[in-house]
């Protein structure tokens, strides 16, 4: 029994490392929980090419190496290839709530049948984010408005058309990292969205994304467990 846990996340790119190096990783330690972010591709190799041929590989690479830790996923259900277990389902679904649930259920079992022997009911949290990373910049409107140099209106009407971050949908010309382009060209994934996440911070990101709320939830509730305990 130990009173602190170790999580390996499994993320798409760069931009989701550099997020959960900078902001995930920060939040969680000060709960005992210390995360390490591993890119799904080869290092040096852009994200977006999110395949579950590639990604249970990785997953239960990282599942095998040790057992008294945890292991995760951050991707962008924006993208995400039709091989990944409950795209198909997900996709007759209208409730960005249920596609998540869905998408998680079905990863959770196709890892459970591939990697039996090591614990994956109790090791493995799949988290696919509704609809990207940069949904969650839109947790504090004032915010990022201020930061992207334009009226906080026209992120309100975002989030009135949308009804909150994680419904902004996975259009290519409507998802939310498209949209923050269109709303200012400065935007950058790796710096001014990083820039814009460090001073919105993970409490009222949680607050207005339950879906990713419920993620950090499962995590932060790891340290005190028993490590590699079915």
């Amino acid at each position: 029994m130990n009173d602190y846990a170790e999580v390996v996340v499994l993320v798409e790119g760069r931009t989701e490392k550099i997020f959960a190096e900078k902001i995930l990783a920060p939040y969680l330690a000060s709960q005992r929980v210390y995360l390490t972010p591993v890119i799904l591709s080869k290092q040096g190799q852009k994200g977006g090419d999110v395949r579950f041929s590639r990604a249970k590989n990785d997953i239960g690479e990282h599942l095998k190496q040790r057992s008294d830790t945890w292991v995760s996923t951050l991707v962008d259900y924006y993208g995400i290839k039709p091989d990944w277990p409950g795209f198909a389902a997900s996709k007759a679904l209208t409730d960005h709530a249920q596609k998540a649930a869905t998408m998680n259920q079905a990863t959770m079992a196709e890892i459970a049948r591939l990697f039996p022997d090591c614990q994956p009911k109790t090791r493995f949290i799949p988290y696919v984010s509704m609809h990207e990373t940069e949904a969650l910049y839109f947790s504090d409107p004032a915010c990022l408005a201020s930061n992207l140099g334009v009226r906080q209106q026209r992120i309100d009407a975002i989030l009135n058309e949308c009804g909150e971050p994680e419904r902004i949908n996975d259009r290519p010309e409507t998802a939310p990292s498209k949209r923050l382009g269109q709303l200012a060209n400065r935007f950058k994934k790796t710096t001014t969205g990083i820039a814009i996440a460090e001073q919105i911070g993970i409490s009222r990101m949680r607050a207005a994304c339950p879906i990713f709320d419920g993620w950090i939830a499962q995590i932060s509730a790891l340290a005190g467990g028993a490590h590699g305990q079915a």
